[in-house]
């Protein structure tokens, strides 16, 4: 896989005449300059006409505070009852060799995560495979090592820069894969939940989460299927008039082929993620098939929307300790094995986020800046000549 960016002297297309034309960036002495860096020294100014007044915001200590709190909640209740003498011996236990393997498919899950950004993106733009796959690798980076997730942000941005195109299309992308994510998700859930017995607080939580699925998922097919009620709709509103450029964009990227083959890589996209949870069962010798690994992925997947400290530390150790429990894993093997699924989940999408970083040749700090500055702008048809 390749992490390399596109170079300057890339064709762009006229987005009113359809047609292509190249567009070089080249520095006094003639020689070509990084896109990214040519980015950052050369901000679009922001009209202080047009500049809204700032809004009032939850201060960030509290968030921090809140955030970090929970999670150091949860570690202390995932860590509750186990045994400590008993961690060598469960070291020496383990085969190393199932670890290593759920590691390279952890890995290649955002490979699948990569080719069903592309595909989404197709009607619009004709992305690489290994920007979209770099993108995604470069925003588990900052989610694991800066507070408050800001890891989807910083993809959609990336791969703004890189294909030239608006970044509120990058974000509506994001926008659309969760609802596919939720539907998935909430399938297995709920398959789930009429072969286990699930926590009452769990079932709750995702009544929840399955009644802004259907939301979305409605809102998003009326958009599709009456676009000219749903203009009018928002035409009509002075508060709806910010979203109209969202109403085109869900169209741009509504090609029924492409949502078809989204839907569908999406399925591939869970799947690929059950399995190194149950080679984790098989490095315990645990005689758990790959429905049990399924329910412990949807049980993670859904106790990890709590806000928390970064790479989920604490809250996904208890979510799945209480996801193994439903199945009588004895405790000191469920806490172990919590451990053990951060370990796969976190390490290796972090060392390979922060070689995807160095190709950029900036800091995950610069980036991260940046990308919250351009979001707080709302442009949402941003020149690619700028």
């Amino acid at each position: 896989m390749t992490f390399a960016r596109r170079s300057c002297p890339r064709s762009v297309r006229n987005r009113t005449t359809g047609q292509r034309r190249d567009s070089p960036v080249s520095t006094g002495g003639g020689e070509q300059r990084d896109c990214y860096h040519e980015f950052l020294e050369n901000q679009p100014s922001m009209d202080p006409v047009q500049a809204k007044p700032a809004r009032r915001k939850i201060p960030g200590w509290l968030v921090m505070t809140v955030t970090y709190a929970v999670s150091i909640g949860s570690l202390i209740w995932a860590l509750h009852g186990y045994d400590f003498s008993q961690i060598q011996a469960a070291i020496l236990s383990v085969k190393w060799g199932w670890v290593l393997l759920a590691m390279v498919l952890e890995l290649a899950v955002y490979v699948v995560q990569g080719w069903r950004w592309r595909m989404l993106l197709s009607p619009i733009e004709r992305m690489s495979l290994g920007e979209t796959v770099q993108a995604i690798y470069i925003g588990l980076f900052a989610s694991n090592v800066l507070p408050l997730r800001p890891g989807e942000i910083i993809r959609g941005y990336l791969l703004a820069k890189w294909g030239e195109i608006s970044f509120s299309l990058t974000l509506t992308s994001m926008v659309i894969e969760r609802v596919l994510d939720g539907i998935w998700l909430v399938a297995a859930f709920w398959i789930a939940a009429s072969q286990v017995n699930m926590p009452p607080a769990l079932v709750d939580f995702a009544q929840v989460l399955a009644f802004g699925v259907v939301v979305m998922a409605a809102l998003f097919l009326y958009i599709l299927f009456h676009k000219q009620h749903a203009h009018s709709f928002l035409s009509s509103r002075r508060w709806g008039r910010e979203f109209l450029h969202v109403l085109d964009q869900i169209h741009q990227l509504g090609n029924w082929r492409t949502l078809a083959a989204t839907f569908g890589i999406t399925c591939l996209y869970w799947i690929m993620q059950i399995l190194p949870v149950w080679a984790l069962f098989r490095s315990y010798d645990m005689d758990l098939s790959f429905w049990p690994a399924a329910v412990v992925l949807v049980v993670k997947s859904i106790g990890t929307v709590i806000p928390s400290a970064p790479g989920n530390l604490g809250v996904l150790q208890s979510v799945v300790k209480m996801a193994l429990t439903l199945f009588v894993v004895e405790l000191n093997v469920a806490v172990e094995l919590s451990w053990m699924v951060w370990v796969v989940m976190t390490l290796p999408p972090l060392a390979v986020g922060f070689i995807a970083v160095l190709f950029t040749g900036a800091s995950i700090g610069e980036i991260h800046r940046h990308a919250h500055r351009h979001f707080d702008r709302r442009e949402p048809q941003p020149n690619p000549e700028s």
